[in-house]
């Protein structure tokens, strides 16, 4: 009897996501699940797609985003999509749209800003009131939720610049464990922004302490990834230590001049503890950083262009230095006209970026902020940029390796059961694409474009990006973590 399938692709170069060899095969989905990996010849699908040797890999696992409000501002989701991505960890860097359970102080707080400007969508006193709004309506990627500490703050403590009081704590305690019972995988900091630079290593580890029991990871934006980033990874590495858990090194970097090369040494003091407590790791590939526009950040770095602008809107996507020309002002002026605002900052050495990239441990995140008038193209290129540029084009490592940093070691490391590989009876989460022209289509000056070389992105069965452009499907679900030691 002829096998029958939902959906069949032929004539594959299997990439399973493992980091093992590709293989020829045929791949057969029924309903949300890989049913059949093998030579399918004599089966037929409803829907077939034949491959003629191009690569089916798992779909890409973004490991670091800002994509909560995305999701239920633009689910269909087109800058993730678009580059293979079907699985998105949001509320990094302490912001998370929820919970707020009080209104939102105005102006919104930055770096809360970055996913809402006025305020609106901070709408959810509880975080699953959030996750209630995404499975109601869908988006088209999968995604696993952390809660923000910057987040908690904003919604319990009235003064940001001094330490929470013990009363605050046990507020955001409370928040913590309601969020992790809703189904949040984690809590991340952003020790690096104002409204958390006061809060002293101690209330970190007494906001997370909810999260052993759950099983869920500890992500952060360290305090510091300059001048004291080898401090700030030890800190990082207590707070994993005292709280019990796995610990996630957001977009790790060395930012600045004088800082050169000290990803030998970061790296260094990240394995030897690696030995001891399990800690994971991502990083972008870029050069430069994007965040909120201030006059540090834009004195350390070598080229800065304004991303987004309240007062000045106008100016996004332009260099600062040919802003502060135009209004004949200098650089600190023009940067207190356009605030509040977005920038991109080139701070971090190439041959850094190289080295955290290569490491066997390293996961891929876009970091990218899709709310910006110019947002740097990290949010449409990571990933087709890794696989391109970064393996094809400069060979830092064979495509098998990319696409696992990609998919079955951040499905690892996240605890997503059944996500990130491509073997019988995993969730059919695939992307369909050509080895020999994939890569990032986005640029600083046009940062907003789908890439190249992606035939077709399929989640959960269905199909939601091909031909160019997206579907319409948004079969996206909100995932649990199945407890594990990250990194491992």
């Amino acid at each position: 009897m002829q096998e029958k399938f939902d959906l069949l692709i032929r004539n594959a170069s299997i990439v399973d996501g493992t980091g093992a060899p590709r293989y020829a095969g045929d791949i057969g989905l029924r309903g949300d699940r890989i049913s059949r990996i093998g030579d399918l010849r004599d089966a037929r699908g409803e829907v077939e797609i034949d491959l003629q040797g191009r690569i089916a890999a798992p779909g890409f696992i973004d490991a670091h985003t800002h994509d909560d409000r995305l999701m239920l501002s633009s689910p269909d989701m087109a800058p993730k999509v678009s580059q293979g991505i079907t699985t998105v960890i949001a509320g990094n860097c302490g912001i998370s749209l929820a919970p707020m359970p009080r209104p939102i102080p105005q102006p919104v707080t930055p770096p809360l800003n970055l996913l809402d400007e006025k305020g609106d969508w901070f709408a959810f006193p509880t975080f699953a009131s959030y996750i209630a709004a995404l499975r109601g309506k869908p988006a088209a990627t999968n995604c696993a939720l952390l809660v923000g500490h910057t987040t908690l703050r904003v919604a319990t403590v009235d003064d940001l610049e001094r330490p929470a009081s013990q009363a605050q704590i046990e507020q955001m305690r409370s928040l913590v464990r309601e969020a992790l019972e809703a189904g949040a995988i984690g809590v991340s900091t952003g020790l690096f922004y104002e409204p958390s630079i006061a809060a002293p290593t101690e209330e970190v580890i007494d906001v997370c302490g909810p999260l052993k029991a759950f099983g869920g990871v500890y992500c952060t934006h360290m305090r510091d990834e300059a001048d004291r980033v080898i401090d700030s990874l030890e800190e990082t590495f207590r707070i994993g230590r005292e709280v019990g858990v796995p610990v996630v090194i957001s977009h790790l970097k060395v930012v600045g001049e004088k800082n050169k090369g000290r990803s030998q040494e970061a790296l260094s003091v990240i394995e030897r503890n690696m030995a001891t407590q399990p800690i994971c790791i991502d990083c972008y590939p870029y050069t430069a950083g994007s965040t909120v526009l201030s006059a540090d950040r834009a004195a350390s770095s070598t080229r800065v262009i304004v991303s987004w602008s309240k007062a000045l809107p106008e100016f996004a996507g332009q260099d600062l230095d040919a802003i502060a020309g135009k209004l004949g002002v200098d650089q600190d002026e023009a940067i207190r006209r356009l605030s509040p605002a977005g920038g991109i900052y080139f701070r971090l050495d190439e041959a850094d970026v190289q080295r955290i990239l290569k490491h066997d441990k390293v996961m891929i995140g876009s970091d990218g902020l899709p709310h910006d008038a110019s947002p740097h193209p990290r949010l449409w290129g990571s990933f087709p940029r890794v696989l391109g540029h970064y393996g094809r084009f400069l060979g830092l490592f064979p495509l098998e390796t990319a696409v696992h940093k990609m998919t079955g070691l951040t499905a690892k490391n996240f605890g997503l059961k059944d996500r990130g590989v491509l073997k019988e009876g995993a969730f059919a989460d695939l992307a369909l694409f050509d080895a020999d022209t994939i890569d990032s289509a986005a640029t600083y000056e046009a940062p907003i474009a789908p890439a190249h070389g992606i035939d077709t992105v399929i989640v959960n069965g269905a199909v939601v990006w091909q031909g160019g452009g997206s579907t319409g499907a948004r079969p996206g679900r909100v995932l649990a973590r199945e407890p594990q030691e990250a990194g491992s």
